[in-house]
Parts: structure tokens; sequence; C-alpha cells
């Protein structure tokens, strides 16, 4: 017997020495690959089927997307944070100095008729000239006609006119505010606002919210139109910054401070949880009642309106709907479904990451000995 045969059974399993020979080499040639470079090595080796895995652009797509997708949900969630910054970011009050005792203040006459209510102090300067009281009455305060404390008065108004007339970011608002529902913030229109019915300002349960409206030229309210405030909004924290004038029509009721360059008339019957100052005209009132707000810590989360009937804010329900994201209903705000969906993507990337993965390690090369 010679050790060299062997059976035909083990000749249908054993490679000619030839190709044995060009395995080894093969073999010891990826290996010194493996050494040098293992991720060229190991796309340079032997499927099941003998042949190297074509690592082209279909089997790494699921890889390419899942760092696209990973990305993308990064860029939207810190584009949803800026976004949402400006929002929920508050601002300061606005500062009144010594102004902020006056329910009104004007620069060159104040002019009353009827029965009209200030509940705080009533200003002039640098004009002498007060009509109208009586019948007009002032409580919880003191006239100041062309003195040093109504003098000192004007010039903190000039730093509150200015202070809220530069405040930013600003959101455009249309002309008319009548309808809308507005979260805290300030906002600005091209030249004039008006008000037509009732604008809703809901400080979403936050007492400190703080709103400003900057008019480049005008204010007009239409008769009986309301401005209402809810989620805890507060007529301190309400102000509007007039370039000209401002006009109060009959019936109207209106929150917050008025800082006008110009005049400001309140025709029959306006009321006023605010103040009326203004810096270079007149203020014009009619049977008015005007109440300096004070600021409370914490209030009722129901509407409050101003009545004519009383010198204080009345809570009565809202006929302007809260949006639900203030009501602790976070899905339906657009930015909770940002979020949802940039979450969704990043989910969808590692998904596409594993297949990868897997792919990848299914062509685990296995060599024939």
């Amino acid at each position: 017997m010679f050790s060299g045969s062997y059976s035909s059974a083990d000749s249908s399993n054993r490679l000619p020495e030839a190709a044995q020979d060009t395995d080894s080499a093969r073999v010891a040639q990826l290996s010194r690959r493996e050494h040098f470079s293992p991720i060229a090595s190991r796309l340079a080796e032997p499927t099941s089927h003998g042949h190297a895995p074509k690592m082209g652009l279909r089997r790494r797509w699921p890889r390419i997307f899942g760092v696209a997708a990973g990305s993308t949900a990064s860029m939207v969630i810190v584009a949803t944070a800026a976004l949402a910054g400006p929002a929920s970011a508050s601002q300061p009050t606005v500062g009144l100095g010594t102004a902020a005792s006056f329910a009104v203040l004007a620069g060159t006459t104040i002019t009353n008729t009827g029965p009209t209510t200030i509940s705080g102090s009533l200003g002039l300067s640098p004009g002498s000239s007060v009509t109208g009281f009586p019948p007009g009455t002032v409580t919880n305060g003191s006239q100041h006609i062309t003195d040093a404390v109504a003098l000192q008065a004007q010039a903190d108004l000039k730093t509150a006119y200015d202070d809220a007339a530069g405040r930013t970011p600003a959101t455009t608002v249309s002309a008319d505010l009548g309808g809308q529902t507005l979260a805290p913030g300030v906002y600005t229109s091209a030249s004039s606002l008006s008000l037509t019915g009732t604008v809703t300002l809901d400080a979403h349960n936050d007492p400190n919210a703080v709103f400003i409206f900057q008019a480049v030229s005008t204010l007009i309210t239409a008769s009986g139109s309301v401005i209402a405030l809810t989620g805890g909004a507060q007529a301190c924290n309400v102000f509007w910054q007039v370039g000209s004038s401002a006009t109060l029509s009959t019936g109207s009721k209106f929150s917050g401070t008025i800082l006008a360059l110009t005049s400001v008339a309140l025709d029959t019957g306006a009321t006023v949880s605010g103040r009326v100052l203004t810096r270079n005209g007149a203020v014009t009132l009619d049977s008015n009642t005007i109440t300096v707000p004070s600021c409370a810590s914490a209030v009722s989360t129901g509407t409050t309106t101003v009545t004519t009937t009383a010198s204080t804010p009345t809570t009565t329900p809202s006929s302007v709907a809260v949006p639900p994201s203030a009501t602790g209903e976070p899905w339906s705000s657009s930015y909770y479904w940002v979020i949802v969906g940039a979450i969704g993507l990043a989910g969808f990337g590692l998904l596409g990451d594993v297949a990868y993965r897997r792919r990848k390690h299914a062509y685990t090369p296995t060599h024939r000995r």
C-alpha cells in the first residue's frame, strides 16, 4: 500500500494540488492585507460563492440612510428649539419709573366731559390746562399739574416709550387684531393697529407674561371692542406703544398701558384697566373709567375684562378658545409633531444602521481548507 493514495470518496472533497497552492497563496496575501489594511482585506475576501462581495451603493444604503436620518433629526430638533426659544423666552416688563403711579399723564392739555372716574394720579407737563374735574374724580392718587413730579414722570415716560419701541424679536401682525388669540411676546404692525371685536391675550398660566404691541402710527379700537385676558395674563404687563395717536371708541373695554407719542382720546363709556400716557399731546376723556392695575403674583386663569360699573377687573367666561397647547394638550402644538417626527427619523436611521451591520456580518468570509 502506498501512503499517498486516497479513496474516490476523499477525492470528491479535495481540491487539485495546483488549486490548493493558489488558495494558500491567496490566504497568505489576505493575511498580509489584514495586517496593513483590515477594511481592504475584508472587501477582497471571498464569499461562500467564491467571489468578493461588492460593497456598492445598494448594500451601503442602509448605513448611508442611517447617518443622513440621524443628522437630519439632530438638525430638526435644534431648529425646533431655536424656533420655540423666542416664543417661550419671557420679555421683561417695561419699566415706567415714576410714571407707573399715573392713570392719566399728558403733555399739553387734559379735557374731560361727564362723570369720569380715575383711580390713580393725574398729571400734566409741560402744559397747564386741566378741565372737567369735577365732574370727573381722581381717587387713589393726586393731581400733579406742571410740577416736578409731573416733569419727572414725563422723563420716565420717554424712557419707557423708547424701551417698548425697541423691543425685539417682534412678530408682525395684521392691522386688525380682532378675533386673534396671542401668546406673550412682542407684536408689531407695518403702520397702524386696530381692534374690531375681541382680541384674547393668553399668558399660558404665567402671571409674569409680558405683551408689547408696537404701532408705527395710530391705534384705534372699534365701538364695543374688547381686550380679553386669559391664562393668568395681567393688565399691568400689557403695553401699547403708539407712534402717533390712540382712539378708544364708544364702549371699548381696553387693557394695558398706552404709551402714545402725541395724543389719546377716549370716547363715551370707554374703560381702561391700565394707563393713558402721552408724551407731547392731549388726553381727552368722556365719561370713562381708568384704573391703574396692580400686578399679582398668582391670578385666576379665567378671562378678565374691565366693566363700566366697577373700578376693578371682574372675571367672566371667555368666548374665545384658548389654544389646546395652553391647556395641557401638547399634541395640538406644531412643535410637538416636529419633535415626534424627528425622533421617528432617528429611530428609522438606527434601524437602517442595524440592517447594515447584519448584512455586513452575513458576508463574513469563511476560508475553505
